[in-house]
């Protein structure tokens, strides 16, 4: 039985956020998704979102007038849910250390690249550039730097001759959609536990 509570942060497509709520839905995490919050009102995940009857919450970045207003909002949109983890799916924007803080080991990020390479904005483009033969994803608590949390879950993508971009981030993606919920269902499983910079998996 879903005891857990998740809410999820989009700003695009949301399609970790779909897989996140299928995996819950399908009862491969020990959790329901409760909200989904977008800073975007046009985010298509959104639509997905509701299209699971999972309720959906817009607080737009664009109708504060600074940053503070805006995750003072933010905030009040999660804690109306009383979550135990929030998931950041695609969410666009750098989270401040005092929501860290409230949220201390209960926020996790994924991110398409075997962090700590290559972290930030076009991760994929990263990789190529530098020629890397191997790339992936990450899937790692966030702290108060940008991809730079302790590390949870990583799966390995090999880098072929002829990618592009777009080929590169589609099979990382792929990866992304193993990722996240093996991660989440650890966290729910009581299985984390942070050691400084190393998360280590507890047996069961």
């Amino acid at each position: 039985m879903a005891t857990g509570r998740i809410v999820i942060l989009i700003s695009g497509r949301g399609t970790n956020m779909e897989r996140l709520i299928q995996a819950c839905q399908a009862g491969e995490i020990p959790a329901q998704v409760v909200r989904v919050i977008s800073d975007n009102p046009e985010a298509r995940g959104l639509e997905r979102a509701r299209a699971y009857g999972v309720p959906t919450v817009v607080v737009p970045a664009r109708a504060f007038p600074d940053r503070a207003a805006f995750e003072e909002a933010l905030l009040t949109a999660v804690r109306e849910a009383d979550p135990d983890l929030i998931c950041l799916a695609g969410f666009m924007r750098i989270l401040s250390p005092r929501f860290v803080q409230a949220y201390r080991y209960r926020i996790m990020n994924i991110h398409p690249a075997l962090l700590p390479s290559f972290p930030g904005l076009h991760a994929q483009r990263q990789a190529l550039e530098y020629g890397v033969k191997v790339s992936g994803c990450t899937v790692h608590f966030v702290d108060e730097g940008v991809d730079t949390g302790p590390i949870i879950v990583q799966k390995a993508v090999p880098v072929l001759e002829d990618d592009t971009e777009e080929t590169l981030a589609a099979r990382i993606l792929e990866k992304e959609h193993e990722a996240y919920p093996e991660a989440v269902r650890l966290f729910f499983e009581g299985r984390l536990r942070v050691e400084g910079r190393r998360v280590r998996v507890l047996d069961r």
